[in-house]
């Protein structure tokens, strides 16, 4: 099995946006707060990518992929704090790995990458946020990163009903 870990670039992003579409779709429709409500199909992801790409073409986004036999099966981002004070500081984003390639330690490799080509950019602070109580709360520790703390009814579930999130950091160099 041929897996591939890459930062895309815009033109390489608007090829992949069925790709991407797919992989979000799955991870909504299997319970992750991604900011989406069900129902939602990949045709539903589609503008979500699109306004990436064009994010990723200004500057002000990083956009790893995780590919398995060249399909895109995970992907995370880094939006580049654009204020003036933060120069050193990025938000990473929307960790997600299809329900049919979990277990291939593919969200430890995106992180690696994002999380290098983050601290290439001249970030040396990266914060995130996810949901109190999901899988993904779980991972981030693995990774080396430190929880802050968790704010009540911050965000909903995709059927619905508040959860509350999680925030963390991590410096890297």
């Amino acid at each position: 099995m041929t897996v591939t870990i890459r930062i895309l670039d815009a033109g390489a992003t608007r090829a992949v946006i069925a790709d991407l579409s797919e992989t979000l779709s799955d991870c909504v429709n299997g319970g992750a707060s991604l900011g989406f409500m069900l129902p939602f199909e990949p045709k539903d992801a589609v503008g979500y990518w699109q306004e990436i790409a064009d994010a990723v073409e200004k500057g002000g986004v990083i956009l790893a992929v995780a590919e398995v036999e060249g399909k895109v099966v995970g992907t995370v981002q880094v939006g580049l704090a654009s204020k003036p004070n933060q120069p050193h500081r990025g938000d990473l984003m929307k960790l997600l790995v299809h329900r049919s390639a979990r277990g291939l330690g593919l969200s430890r490799k995106l992180m690696e990458v994002v999380e290098a080509e983050a601290a290439r950019r001249g970030r040396t602070l990266l914060v995130l946020d996810t949901a109190t109580g999901s899988d993904a709360e779980k991972i981030y520790p693995r990774f080396g990163w430190e929880r802050v703390g968790v704010i009540p009814d911050y965000a909903m579930w995709p059927e619905g009903g508040f959860c509350a999130t999680t925030l963390f950091y991590k410096r890297v160099a």
